[in-house]
């Protein structure tokens, strides 16, 4: 079987409280969007925000959300962008989970959360490489 993800889909609360996250903090554009739904083109997958009723309706379960059971990253091209990426997500809904800092295993992150806390480490790690395209590769 192929190796790679299509779509990470997030349920959320309210959709306009995320998109402001999103794409006003992170600058993402969404590629659709209607009353219940936002999908953002990523680099090689999708990412959606849809809201939790919806959602849940779609999966046939309830409770779907565990906070803190998972932590996606967003990985910056300089150490000096980690901390203003996290303020500037903060200053659209997110809260700052851990201030940015390093950590024994090397590089530079910090944590943030977005209003329905799904926590985002905001990194930068000089052994994985950033393409133009937003492409991270493992340790080269």
């Amino acid at each position: 079987m192929q190796q790679q993800m299509s779509l990470i889909t997030l349920g959320i609360a309210e959709l306009t409280r995320s998109r402001r996250f999103y794409v006003e903090g992170f600058g993402w554009k969404p590629v659709f969007e209607n009353p219940e739904i936002i999908f953002y083109q990523m680099n090689g997958f999708m990412l959606a925000t849809w809201l939790n009723g919806a959602l849940e309706i779609d999966m046939k379960r309830t409770s779907l959300a565990r906070r803190g059971a998972f932590a996606m990253a967003h990985n910056v091209g300089a150490l000096g962008d980690v901390q203003p990426t996290i303020d500037r997500l903060a200053q659209h809904g997110g809260r700052i989970l851990r201030a940015a800092d390093a950590p024994s295993h090397g590089g530079f992150r910090g944590y943030i959360a977005d209003p329905d806390e799904h926590a985002w480490e905001i990194a930068w790690n000089p052994s994985w490489p950033i393409s133009p395209e937003g492409y991270v590769t493992f340790g080269t």
